[in-house]
């Protein structure tokens, strides 16, 4: 299993949703860097279950403890491994589904991959959960891209049908990320928020879920990151982004709308203003030929419904046969408000591996 990611600076996962914990370890991280754990902390309550109606009722404090790479209050340029202890699983919920493929998850393909030796509870390795640890080291790699002033933020801009405006890609303000990051529900218009969360109330009544889409943004990024072909700034943070559960689109400025639009509309009128180069437009989302222009970066990622639902549904089990499940225990109705801290984390360490 490919639990290790990056080439400068490497991340290691490791944990399982009900086991005995989480954890990730970094290698890499300059020494003698002071880490805000409180603003870590914060992160990680970003991200965390069972705070609102809007999210699953497990109760995960994802409170980490350091083992290692860290000493009175900096890292010492060792490996750094946390670990977070899971305290609130409810391992009987799954009993009953050991045998049964849960439609939408990796049951069946984890079960081929690995000989049916997989940890079924929670999705095992597979869950979401595994999500925490990444967030963990973002929150630390958002702290070093700061000296640099590089940050990054964003907002819910889809949720079902549901939709909202998306960032201004030529002029980003700063201080409307910081904002985001202070709001449980974060989008930019609140009417629209309200609407968007009484959608995903309507969904949990139902027994159902939904999906939605998270826009994204790294504002003061310098022009000449990336390595085309195969290391290219997209490569890199779509290699990223698609590694975290639930993730099945991406797409960077325009993207898909590229699709509709004549050469004299997608191309970005470039001039020089105080000595800087700059585009009128921002519809290649900072980007050209893999390699950072100067602009914001601007990317949106696609989050699918939760596949735990607990309306009855067709499905196949170990023997091959076919039976109907209906999936008990605690779930999201939506996952992407959840999943806003988690994008940006894999953001930044893939920009603090180029950089």
């Amino acid at each position: 299993m490919s639990g290790s990611w990056g080439k400068k600076v490497q991340y290691t996962i490791f944990g399982e949703s009900h086991g005995k914990g989480i954890g990730i370890t970094i290698d890499g991280l300059p020494p003698g860097f002071a880490i805000d754990l409180a603003e870590v902390t914060r992160e990680l309550e970003r991200r965390a279950p069972g705070k609102s109606p809007l999210s699953t009722a497990r109760n995960e404090k994802d409170a980490f403890t350091i083992w290692s790479g860290f000493l009175n209050g900096k890292t010492t340029g060792s490996p750094l491994c946390s670990i977070i202890e899971n305290k609130d699983q409810r391992s009987a919920d799954y009993e009953s589904l050991a045998w049964k493929f849960r439609p939408g998850h990796a049951d069946y393909t984890g079960s081929i991959k690995y000989n049916h030796f997989n940890d079924l509870r929670g999705g095992g390795h597979f869950s979401g959960r595994l999500t925490a640890p990444l967030v963990f080291a973002g929150a630390i790699v958002k702290q070093l891209l700061r000296q640099q002033n590089i940050h990054i933020g964003s907002h819910i801009q889809r949720i079902a049908s549901i939709s909202e405006s998306q960032f201004d890609a030529v002029t980003i303000d700063q201080t409307i990320l910081e904002q985001l990051k202070t709001k449980s529900f974060p989008v930019l218009d609140p009417a629209v928020g309200e609407s968007m969360q009484q959608c995903i109330l309507s969904a949990k009544t139902a027994g159902d879920s939904v999906g939605g889409i998270i826009e994204a943004t790294v504002i003061h990024l310098p022009a000449g990151l990336g390595d085309p072909f195969f290391d290219s700034l997209e490569s890199t943070l779509a290699h990223l982004l698609f590694s975290i559960p639930a993730v099945k689109g991406v797409e960077f400025g325009a993207g898909f709308a590229f699709a509709q639009m004549r050469g004299s509309e997608a191309n970005d009128a470039m001039y020089s203003k105080d000595n800087v180069v700059v585009t009128s437009t921002n519809h290649n989302g900072g980007i050209l030929g893999g390699i950072s222009n100067g602009m914001p970066l601007i990317f949106r990622v696609a989050i699918k419904p939760t596949p735990s639902i607990s309306l009855e549904q067709s499905t196949v089990n170990a023997k091959g046969e076919n039976v109907s499940i209906t999936v008990e225990g605690r779930h999201d109705p939506c996952i992407v408000h959840r999943a806003i801290p988690v994008i940006e984390a894999a953001a930044a360490m893939a920009i603090w591996d180029v950089l």
